[in-house]
């Protein structure tokens, strides 16, 4: 068990076979090994279910399977039980799949639609991945359809606000009627990560909010600036200084009464990034004066130039890409993006070209969290919505083309069946 499941992982596995719970919560760090113990849970749960169903007569009982969105199910569940436990997957019309003799639903919890397939059916119980980034309406969808006598529901997340629901409502919940048990993680939970990997990400990880979340797994909201590492007296390079080998990119901001940003950024081989060009203004036209502008700065970096959009306006979007501009649609998780650029700025990889980019200065340091949300106030943030564009789309694209780590899958699963699964 040793060479599967780390101290906490067990800790978790002893309460799941004898514990008395309607709710497994397992919150905390990233990368701390909250889903691969509920995936395990997850299979012993549809033993669980087909057992009892067959004591019960029922052929066809059902489970729901939850998380944001298909491709969040697909990379975090679906992907190591096929490549680390070896089962066999078969996806019926609707997308449904049946492990165990049971009937596993997909749900999707980024909306109340997503949920929608699981409307009207009796559950034997749910695994909730990303339960955090669940509305508070589709999650109580999930749990209202969860009625079969003693159905169960798994749950992992990362920290958001302290005021989000699932804190609130169900981790800070202490009546022994709810029957919910949770477990924090934090990432040195995880010993079977290299300790330069541990000591890297902590390194890199931004101060504050970030780190709070991503290391120690706490709820926690931020603090005065959004990115708070910055600082111009050593993050300042003059233009005759920069490599000679930077690769461009684009981040639009789109607006009028509100400004546009338009921010170019170069980043090099070694992994750092520069801020090396602005355009930012009010009350113009997409057509002319901003095409104009695209296409000026096509002419100084290149025909190609990408421009990682704000989608909130896809006309405009169309508009560029009408004219030839490489106009795309940029990441618009805001909480990710942030970390992506923070991270940068506390590992000292992010420049801004002195003189080129007033309104990002005057804005950075205006941008601030707010207290209530956890979010950043919608103010000054239209040059570090589009810096935000530009450098964390490709690293989240980026992201998702990378693939799990190798492991011994044949150990994995000799344990695996070792537990009766």
């Amino acid at each position: 068990m040793d060479n599967l499941l780390t101290a906490k992982q067990q800790w978790v596995l002893r309460a799941y076979m004898h514990g008395d719970w309607k709710y497994l919560i397992n919150y905390g760090a990233v990368r701390s090994g909250k889903t691969f113990i509920d995936n395990i849970l997850f299979l012993m749960e549809l033993q669980r279910v087909s057992r009892q169903a067959k004591e019960e007569g029922n052929r066809k009982p059902m489970y729901i399977l939850a998380g944001y969105s298909s491709n969040s199910i697909q990379n975090n569940v679906l992907s190591e039980l096929t490549n680390v436990f070896g089962l066999d997957i078969h996806y019926d019309r609707h997308g449904h799949f049946n492990l165990f003799g049971v009937e596993v639903v997909p749900a999707y919890t980024g909306n109340v639609r997503g949920a929608s397939a699981i409307r009207g059916m009796s559950s034997y119980g749910s695994y909730i991945n990303e339960a955090s980034l669940a509305t508070q309406e589709a999650f109580q969808e999930i749990i209202q359809r969860c009625s079969k006598p003693g159905a169960r529901i798994i749950c992992d997340t990362n920290p958001d606000s302290p005021q989000h629901y699932l804190k609130r409502d169900y981790i800070d919940n202490k009546d022994p009627k709810a029957r919910i048990k949770t477990f924090h993680f934090v990432l040195d939970d995880n010993t079977f990560l290299p300790k330069d990997y541990v000591d890297s990400l902590k390194a890199a990880t931004p101060s504050g909010m970030y780190y709070d979340r991503s290391i120690l797994g706490l709820w926690v909201t931020g603090e005065g600036a959004v990115y708070k590492d910055f600082d111009e007296r050593t993050m300042t390079v003059k233009r005759e200084d920069l490599p000679n080998n930077l690769t461009y990119t684009a981040g639009v901001d789109w607006g009028f009464d509100h400004p546009t940003a338009i921010e170019i950024i170069g980043h090099d081989d070694k992994g750092n990034y520069y801020l090396v060009d602005e355009a930012y203004g009010q009350f113009e036209q997409v057509n002319p004066h901003w095409i104009n502008v695209a296409n000026e700065f096509r002419e100084k970096y290149g025909s190609s130039l990408t421009f990682w959009c704000d989608t909130a306006r896809t006309e405009h979007i169309r508009n560029f890409q009408q004219h030839h501009i490489n106009a795309k649609n940029g990441y618009k998780n805001v909480l990710d993006g942030i970390e992506k650029v923070s991270s940068l700025i506390k590992q000292h990889k992010f420049y801004v070209v002195k003189d080129v980019a007033p309104n990002f200065i005057n804005e950075i340091y205006q941008y601030i969290w707010d207290e209530k949300t956890g979010a950043p106030v919608k103010e000054h943030d239209h040059a570090q919505d589009a810096v935000r564009y530009c450098i964390a789309t490709p690293l989240h694209l980026e992201e998702q083309r990378k693939q799990y780590p190798a492991v011994d899958k044949n150990k994995v699963r000799r344990t695996i069946r070792n537990l009766g699964i």
